[in-house]
Formats: structure tokens, sequence, C-alpha cells
């Protein structure tokens, strides 16, 4: 089972338009229940995992973000807050160019994330998997709230991957989450490194913080991994796609689905790969074709790099 806690989820709407300028009649709309941690659930729900999720909604595109995350298979478990946000994207034909327009967090208020939390971990309780805690945390959230969230959930028999940034994202890897998933310039920002430094030492630097598995994405350059023993590089050439929106988070349900399924490290890698491709090549956040990802994983290079992530 894959679950998610989705604090700051928002109604994720994608318009395909001839051009960025005066009054356009959308060629194609795209709405999802979006936000990180509903995308990644949804990507991962298409690969064919169980999964449930627990999201503070509110207003009416919450209601459109309930249905819709149900829509795509996820088992959803409301808790009610402020009206949810929308966040927009606009890709224009004529430039080939995407234009993203994201709403701040909504406000969250310490008794929402309160009962958010604790539902989660009734049902980590039950249901034992995987669970992801991805995005960065409204304002309003109270300081340590995701290293809470981790230990608890940890302690509830779950394992826990982290998504975020910031100081939140210092927080859960102190709280020694099972996986950290984060881009080049959020693991730099974590560690304080510089541009310069080789993905091999930035792995080695959050896993010394966490001992737990470390992913690292780099865009067109693949993702890096490592579980303690070695370093992993997954690359996937001559595939690009106009739609990126929402590839991290369908990177994200592509490795949990595989690790939930006793995949390895490689093996979690290739999927992952394969799934944030499939989702750029169409429009809508986190939005994939399984047979797509699936053939594309066979293709995903799998490297080597010698030596030990381990510092000295």
């Amino acid at each position: 089972m894959i679950s998610a806690l989705a604090l700051s989820p928002s109604l994720d709407v994608t318009y395909v338009v001839e051009a960025l300028e005066g009054i356009q009649r959308p060629l194609s709309t795209h709405r999802v229940a979006g936000g990180k941690a509903l995308n990644a659930a949804r990507a991962a729900s298409a690969l064919g995992a169980r999964v449930s999720a627990v999201a503070v909604l509110g207003g009416g595109a919450g209601q459109d973000v309930a249905a819709g995350a149900r829509a795509d298979g996820v088992d959803l478990h409301v808790v009610p807050g402020e009206p949810t946000r929308s966040c927009v994207s606009v890709f224009a034909q004529d430039t080939g160019r995407l234009t993203e327009i994201y709403e701040r967090a909504v406000p969250v208020s310490v008794s929402a994330a309160a009962a958010a939390v604790d539902a989660a971990v009734r049902l980590a309780a039950s249901r034992p998997g995987w669970w992801l805690v991805s995005g960065g945390l409204p304002a309003s959230a109270p300081a340590g709230l995701l290293a809470d969230v981790v230990g608890r959930l940890r302690d509830a028999g779950a394992r826990v991957a982290v998504d975020s940034h910031g100081a939140a994202l210092r927080g859960a890897v102190e709280a020694r989450p099972d996986l950290v998933k984060v881009n080049r310039a959020e693991a730099l920002e974590l560690v304080g490194g510089g541009e310069e430094q080789a993905a091999p030492e930035l792995l080695a630097a959050v896993h010394e913080r966490t001992g737990g598995l470390v992913v690292i994405t780099d865009g067109a350059a693949g993702a890096w991994g490592t579980d303690g023993e070695r370093v992993l590089r997954a690359t996937l050439t001559g595939h690009t796609g106009g739609f990126p929106v929402g590839s991290g988070d369908s990177f994200l349900g592509g490795l949990l689905v595989a690790l939930d399924g006793g995949s390895d490290l490689a093996g979690a890698l290739s999927l992952a790969t394969a799934a944030g491709t499939a989702n750029a090549q169409v429009p809508g956040a986190a939005i994939l074709d399984p047979a797509l990802t699936r053939s594309l994983t066979s293709q995903v290079e799998i490297t080597a790099s010698p030596g030990s992530p381990r510092r000295t």
C-alpha cells in the first residue's frame, strides 16, 4: 500500500492554447487533483498500486480535487479546511513554452493539521507500506510539523518518503525518513554545498543525515541514488516532452511503486525515470500512460559509480 499526506493540495489546471497572448479559447483543458502529494499518488495508482491519501480540502475546488482523486483510484480521506487553491499551467503551441501560475499554499489551521496527521497515523497503523509526504508546507504550519509527521508515521510501522525543501526538509531529515527524494537545488540547499559539487558527494552528504535511501534528480542529466553501499545513476536518452509539470511527482510515484513491489534500488530508479519521462509526453500533471512507462523502463540505463558513498 502507498499512501500520501497532502497538507497543501491544489486543483491543477493545464490549458493548451495557440499563443500566450490576447483572448484564447483553450485547445484542450486538463484538470487533476493536484499538489505534489496527490500528483505522486495519482502516478502510483496509474502504475497499478493500491493508493490512499489524507488531504486537507475546502470549498468548491476542494470538492473537485476530492472527486478527481477518487476517480484516479485513490482512497481519499478528507479533513475539512480553508478553500483549496488552484494552480494553472498554460502551454503555448506557437513557442512550445509553458507558463506556470501557482497560488501560494492555503493556510492550514493547527487543528486541521493535527487532524490530518492523526488520520494518517491511524491509517498507517492499519495499512503497512510506504507513506509519502511531498511538497512545501503552508506558512501557517507549526514549526517542526514535518519532523513530527515522519516520526509518528515511522512509529506506526510505516516506511516514510519525503520530497520537500527548505526548513520543512531540514526538519524531516532530522527525523530520519526511510527515503529522501529531492532535486539537485534542494539537496544543495539542505547540505550547503556549492554548485560545482558532484552528485555522489551530494548523495553522501544527505545520506549521512538520514541513514536511509537518497535519490537526487537532476533534470536532463538523470537521477542519482544511494542505499548507503553503492551509488547508481539512471539516464534515459532520446526522449523529451513539452509537459514537464508533475514529472518529479511521477518519478516519486514510480519509485515507491517499485520499492513497494520489492524492487532493488536499480529497478526503482528505472521505473521512476520512465514514469517521469512518460508524464512529460502529455498535458496534465502526473498523467502518464502505464504501457509507455513500462516500455521506457527497459530503455533506462543504470550505471554504478565507483567507490562508497560514505564520507570519511
